[in-house]
């Protein structure tokens, strides 16, 4: 009899002991990427899964204009379908900067919503300076832009953001635009609360007509840069950034079941690296 229960105790042992290795295996590594900076949280709770030089300073590139858009959307009264003739400076701006372009026409009326289309997915630089110009305030243009940079400064306070700054409204920058893993992960976490940004971050492509200065229509297709919104299980965002000194950046989200996973990549020395830092980052973010 006690041979028996001696077999059976050490048979649970076997198995106990089997269960907890198979739970110790289970515990994902903690990922190593190229970039030199990187962040990631769980969306809903805000528990930090990964951090990587997460409140260290970089430029910011396009990522920038996350805050463009939360600011827009952030307007008392918004309305959305209201149209912004585009002015000859935006094109100027864009032929002036070699800056990525949302192919607005001079002349056309564009919708709000259908510019927000145009600086995220795209991301048109001309799309940002007409956003900023309807919603800077002041008499001349420099002071509407300025006005409006400096309500993207003040959304950055609002979230408590120590170690951001903007002096564009498309990322642009003249040395004083910058911000961190953390920082952007936080500003993009709050801008996702939004339906209508949630809608457009996530759209692949689009095709939006717009009204021409004669008073026909045209239409204007936008492709996202974002290449995670066909690559990965379960992205819904956020934007992609890169330039000479930013580099590659990417401010990304993916939801599966009821947990969304977000983060920030800034600085990767290529595409190639910066896709595959994203994905071990998700794939890390999930399995915690």
């Amino acid at each position: 009899m006690r041979s028996a229960v001696t077999v059976s105790l050490t048979a649970s042992a076997v198995l106990a002991g089997g269960l907890f290795a198979g739970q110790a295996q289970a515990a994902p590594a903690v990922p190593s990427i190229t970039a030199p900076g990187g962040f990631v949280m769980n969306n809903g709770t805000g528990t930090t899964l990964f951090g990587k030089a997460a409140d260290t300073r970089r430029s910011t590139g396009s990522t920038t204009k996350i805050m463009t858009a939360k600011v827009v959307l952030s307007q008392r009264g918004l309305n959305l379908d209201s149209k912004v003739t585009i002015q000859k400076a935006y094109s100027d701006y864009i032929v002036s900067k070699n800056a990525s372009s949302a192919r607005l026409i001079v002349g056309d009326k564009v919708t709000v919503r259908q510019l927000l289309y145009g600086l995220m997915l795209p991301s048109g630089c001309d799309a940002a300076y007409a956003l900023a110009d309807k919603f800077g305030t002041g008499t001349t243009r420099a002071a509407r832009v300025k006005s409006f940079i400096g309500k993207m400064n003040d959304e950055a306070r609002k979230l408590g953001l120590r170690n951001t700054h903007f002096d564009s409204f498309d990322g642009i920058s003249s040395g004083q635009n910058y911000s961190t893993p953390r920082d952007l992960t936080k500003i993009a976490s709050s801008a996702m609360k939004d339906s209508t940004f949630r809608t457009i971050v996530k759209t692949k492509s689009t095709k939006q007509k717009v009204t021409t200065k004669t008073g026909g229509y045209r239409y204007m297709s936008w492709t996202n840069t974002n290449k995670l919104l066909s690559t990965y299980s379960g992205a819904i965002g956020v934007k992609t950034g890169s330039g000479p000194q930013a580099k590659y950046c990417l401010v990304f989200a993916a939801t599966r079941g009821s947990k969304t996973v977000i983060g920030t990549v800034l600085a990767s020395p290529s595409e190639a690296n910066r896709a595959a830092d994203v994905k071990k980052l998700l794939d890390y973010g999930f399995a915690r």
